[in-house]
């Protein structure tokens, strides 16, 4: 009977590492074609600089830029100056998904706080990042407030509004239930809605990740004296375009291993999202 059991369990894996093989060849096939369009494009841009076909101060080869880059690993100002950015973006960026997640949970449950707060926000979002620094540079100054309060901002809006869409899809059963077992409202949060509207929260702090490193260099370029976004605006007057493109090599890294560390947590934090 072991036996039996055992041999059943052997196949069982195996069937299974065979459903797996096909969609794991799959994944890599697609990032290898990505990974080709990117080669193929590097290598135009490479020979475009080298055989003059664009005559420009501005368009150095490929490979002048990635020897930058790789000086700059040396710890260069380069460096630092992301170093700064990436603290200013992610204080931002908790602050503002604290605020959304709360709002969105509070206005979600509560039908008198969406009446009286919910057209002030909507009327706030389509404001552009862009147009509100220069107000804000009146109040806050140029200093790291101003940064992290507008990554805050912008942080804000896509957590608040997939939290309360998420808040309104929980199946009323299961707050009627909870109130049929007199759960508390801390237990109810932590044990129903929580859970249930974490996919939709997860979106939006997927979301928030890529605006919160965008608005903080954004907002550096405009009001700032250090910081990534400061240091391109200095290599462009300066005629660095070497470094100038090295330091927009590395915020395209540094925002692709964001969202990758995102993707990797929230399979784990959040398995049943894709057991739909």
């Amino acid at each position: 009977m072991r036996e039996t059991v055992a041999v059943a369990g052997t196949l069982e894996d195996t069937e299974l590492r065979r459903s797996r093989a096909p969609s794991a060849r799959r994944r890599f096939g697609t990032r290898l074609y990505g990974l080709l369009l990117i080669a193929v494009l590097l290598s135009f841009w490479e020979v475009s600089s080298r055989l003059g076909w664009i005559v420009s101060a501005y368009w150095p080869p490929v490979s002048t830029i990635f020897a930058a880059a790789i000086t700059q690993l040396a710890g260069g100002e380069m460096l630092t100056s992301l170093a700064a950015t990436l603290r200013r973006a992610a204080i931002g960026y908790v602050t503002g998904a604290v605020v959304g997640v709360s709002l969105g949970i509070l206005l979600g449950r509560s039908r008198l706080l969406r009446i009286a707060l919910l057209p002030l926000i909507e009327i706030i979002r389509p404001i552009p990042t862009p147009a509100v620094i220069p107000p804000l540079i009146l109040f806050l100054g140029v200093d790291d407030t101003l940064k992290i309060f507008i990554v805050s901002l912008a942080s804000f809006f896509p957590v608040f509004t997939n939290t309360l869409a998420g808040v309104a899809t929980i199946d009323d059963t299961l707050m009627q239930t909870a109130r049929t077992f007199q759960t508390g409202w801390l237990r109810t949060l932590r044990c129903v809605l929580l859970p249930a509207t974490l996919p939709a929260i997860s979106a939006g702090l997927r979301t928030a990740t890529s605006l919160a490193l965008v608005v903080a260099v954004l907002a550096e370029m405009i009001a700032g004296s250090s910081g990534i976004g400061y240091y391109l605006v200095q290599m462009q007057y300066a005629l660095r375009p070497d470094l100038m493109y090295a330091g927009v090599l590395y915020l395209a890294v540094t925002g692709y291993l964001l969202n990758r560390m995102f993707l990797i947590l929230e399979a784990r934090l959040i398995p049943w999202m894709g057991k739909t």
